[in-house]
């Protein structure tokens, strides 16, 4: 899952091969359920708070936006700086065992990098988590990854989840462009109009189909009234 701010929230439920897509005036929990529906599988994400609902055991923390929120840190002074530097090495070892993990397959040489990653991570976290004035800068962060704590390393554990939501900010940049140079829609006729546009044309290329094909089969069936046709 993904989402970037325009005029509203686009959000996306992305698969290797469909593309859900939905316009939201904002990304609250209640969004969240309504584009998840039934969805048990996992949610990769930022820390952002509508997603702490879910079982920690269905999230993955996105790593690129760690990145970023690390780098920030590093940018400032005495600990805060300190704290940012420590996590930036550990990104960057994180996106190198996933690399060798792309190259190899081999999931237990991934774990073994992981643990080692966990056990040095986890001190700092302590470390700049405490209540002394030195560290009123980063204890935020540090006291979120620790309750996020199993929420950073699902993708060590389960098949098919990345470290990184980058492949779903990338789908969504599409939409997102679309939106800006369109200046969005007027009504929620409209906004629903174009999210299920985006979604069937997305979808369409994903899966080799014609777009205009599709819609014309569907327009079709819908002046017989017949079933509408599944794309997913």
């Amino acid at each position: 899952m993904a989402s970037a701010r325009g005029t509203a929230d686009a959000v996306g439920r992305l698969h290797a091969a469909s593309r859900l897509f939905s316009i939201a005036s904002d990304r609250h929990e209640q969004r969240l359920g309504e584009l998840l529906g039934e969805h048990q599988g996992v949610v990769t994400s930022d820390r952002w708070w509508a997603y702490d609902h879910l079982p920690l055991t269905r999230r993955q923390v996105c790593w690129s936006h760690l990145q970023r929120d690390f780098q920030a840190h590093a940018e400032g002074l005495g600990a805060e700086r300190e704290f940012g530097e420590h996590g930036l090495e550990i990104c960057e070892r994180v996106f190198w065992a996933w690399e060798v993990y792309e190259h190899t397959h081999c999931r237990r040489e991934l774990r073994l990098a992981v643990r080692a990653l966990r056990r040095e991570l986890k001190p700092i976290l302590r470390q700049y988590s405490r209540s002394w004035a030195r560290y009123k800068r980063t204890r935020g962060m540090a006291r979120n990854l620790l309750k996020v704590w199993p929420a950073l390393w699902t993708f060590a554990e389960r098949s098919g989840v990345e470290p990184t939501n980058n492949h779903a900010e990338r789908a969504l940049r599409g939409a997102v462009i679309y939106r800006k140079l369109s200046l969005g829609s007027q009504s929620e006729e409209g906004e629903r109009r174009i999210e299920r546009l985006l979604s069937a044309s997305d979808t369409c290329r994903l899966q080799r189909r014609s777009l205009f094909v599709y819609l014309s089969d569907l327009l079709t069936a819908r002046a017989r009234g017949d079933p509408a046709l599944s794309i997913a």
